[in-house]
């Protein structure tokens, strides 16, 4: 009875996370170091990072199929279901495997955000042949590319063979596939059910657009993806079957006269917990140019006011856009640390925070958060808002992406853990043969001192006894320690290059000890933050 009701656990946090992915990119020439970012927030329920290392098959060899890889039930080198095979390579590539594996040596990177699809086109596990999980493909393309151009390839030749099996929910999915020259935008929405292999049809629809390399993207779970213009194959490629499903479906008609919209016509109606990300993306990068600009507020009240909250069509946004200003590392990660501050969004300043002071004046309570649990807020009576950051994230990254250096060294995956709020980001360098194993180790079921996760949720759930005050402990503990980490980034780079050229196992292992030391001042930073918090703000103060 315990398993059954771990797994039920399990399925339930991967269907909820569904909506929940925030992923931005940029482009090199956008960018203030000439770098390729790429980022995904809430990232599934196996936060556990651990190194893969690449390895050489016999002939002839299969690789398994998995389904289950997001579970975070499962002993750490487990995958779960073998829902098949398909052919194996002779030689793998070392990546970093977690419930959405993002990186791997060479420096290319996947970001993954699910996004929603038309009833007729989803399936669940059983209800066809399909057998490829999007983060199985993911893990399938850091072992075999090297490129996005490779990995663009090979996803959609594997979900066209063996069929696009949703796992998040029966939903749709996006991945941005990223080296540091270029990113394709994928997006892949299902057949629906009852496909078979021996139909002879692809087992999925597919379209893919570049990013221009001084443009700026964001996929807040919806599809971004409009026209597609297969006569430039250099920045547009779809299935074959991208226009026939629609018209089978009576969804779009060549006679009709109009152009074929991809987004408008695989993606329902658009819902607000996408369209207010769109609209935080575009007045926070290119506020100049924003469609809408109005929907920033100090007042607690507007968040009630119909009059001022746009229902607008997503072709408002485009599907990216120059920023105004070249974008950081710290301009991704303090964007995955959203909550909406100072718009009609904003649930840390909502009305029913508020209380009457002793001489009548509005006075805000120090309980105010941005992420009131459900009963909080029905108990404040007061509605539920979607932001970038959540308190139950479980984990992302933002990879920094370089083509001027070596590759060991040229991309850094920017890794965290539980809320992006509240977690500081842990630099992990793409020539790293091992993770720490705080990052390794998590049980929601059972709390350990040894697992980051854990020490970050301690953190976050102690907030909520004085969020106001609490919030500025956390941001005086964390930003000199982040703030260090960029700082000896370039001096490890500095001495990696030295001693590459002496000793190439010294230079790896100064990689590894490097990883080791940010992981351990993360853990001791936040047991001490863990120790401010609740002598400060224990409930024996409380009068």
């Amino acid at each position: 009875m315990k398993i059954v009701n771990i797994t039920f656990l399990i399925l339930f946090i991967v269907a909820f996370q569904s909506k929940a992915c925030t992923v931005i990119v940029a482009g090199k020439k956008a960018t203030v170091d000439g770098s390729v970012l790429n980022s995904h927030t809430d990232a599934g329920a196996d936060c556990r990072i651990r190194v893969v290392a690449g390895q050489k098959y016999p002939a002839g060899s299969m690789a398994p199929v998995y389904y289950g890889i997001q579970r975070v039930d499962l002993p750490l080198e487990e995958n779960g279901e073998i829902l098949g095979y398909i052919p194996q390579v002779e030689q793998t590539y070392t990546y970093f495997q977690s419930a959405y594996s993002h990186i791997n040596e060479y420096q290319l990177c996947i970001g993954e955000s699910t996004l929603s699809q038309r009833p007729e086109l989803q399936v669940d596990k059983g209800e066809g042949k399909q057998i490829m999980t999007v983060e199985q493909a993911m893990i399938f393309a850091l072992q075999r590319c090297k490129t996005a151009d490779e990995a663009l390839e090979l996803i959609t030749s594997l979900m066209e063979k063996y069929g696009f099996l949703p796992s998040c929910g029966p939903e749709s999915e996006c991945l941005t596939l990223a080296d540091p020259e270029k990113i394709w935008v994928l997006e892949l929405f299902s057949v629906g059910k009852n496909w078979t292999p021996e139909s002879g049809k692809p087992g999925v629809i597919w379209a893919a657009q570049r990013v221009p390399d001084d443009h700026i993207a964001i996929i807040p779970n919806w599809s971004i993806i409009k026209e597609i213009d297969l006569s430039r194959p250099e920045q547009f490629k779809a299935s074959a079957n991208y226009q026939q499903i629609a018209i089978e479906n009576g969804w779009y008609s060549p006679e009709s006269g109009k152009p074929f919209v991809w987004q408008e016509i695989y993606a329902p109606i658009p819902r607000e917990w996408a369209t207010n990300r769109f609209w935080l993306f575009a007045t926070t990068f290119a506020p100049s140019s924003a469609p809408i600009t109005d929907r920033k507020t100090e007042n607690p009240f507007d968040n009630l006011n119909q009059y001022i909250q746009y229902v607008e069509p997503l072709n408002l946004y485009p599907f990216s856009f120059k920023p105004e200003h070249l974008v950081s590392v710290q301009d991704f990660m303090n964007f995955q640390r959203s909550t909406f501050t100072g718009t009609i969004y904003d649930k840390e300043n909502d009305a029913a925070w508020y209380y009457s002071g002793k001489n009548g004046e509005w006075v805000k309570s120090k309980l105010a958060t941005p992420f009131p649990s459900s009963e909080t807020q029905k108990l404040l009576k007061t509605t539920r808002r979607r932001a970038v950051a959540r308190a139950d994230g479980e984990y992302g990254m933002v990879a920094q992406l370089r083509s001027n250096m070596p590759r060991e060294i040229g991309g850094i995956y920017w890794v965290f853990q539980d809320n992006a709020y509240t977690s500081p980001y842990l630099p992990l360098f793409t020539g790293v043969s091992r993770i720490p194993e705080v990052y390794s180790i998590y049980d929601p079921q059972q709390y350990s001192d040894n697992s980051a996760r854990w020490a970050i949720d301690f953190v976050d759930n102690l907030l909520y006894l004085n969020w106001q005050d609490g919030k500025k402990d956390l941001e005086a503990a964390r930003k000199p320690l982040e703030d260090d980490f960029f700082k000896q980034n370039t001096e490890i780079e500095k001495q990696y290059l030295e001693l590459q050229k002496k000793n190439p196992k010294k230079a790896r292992e100064l990689l590894n000890t490097y990883a080791q030391e940010c992981a351990d001042r993360i853990m001791h930073t936040y047991t001490q933050l863990r120790n401010t918090l609740i002598t400060k703000y224990t409930n024996n103060k409380m009068r």
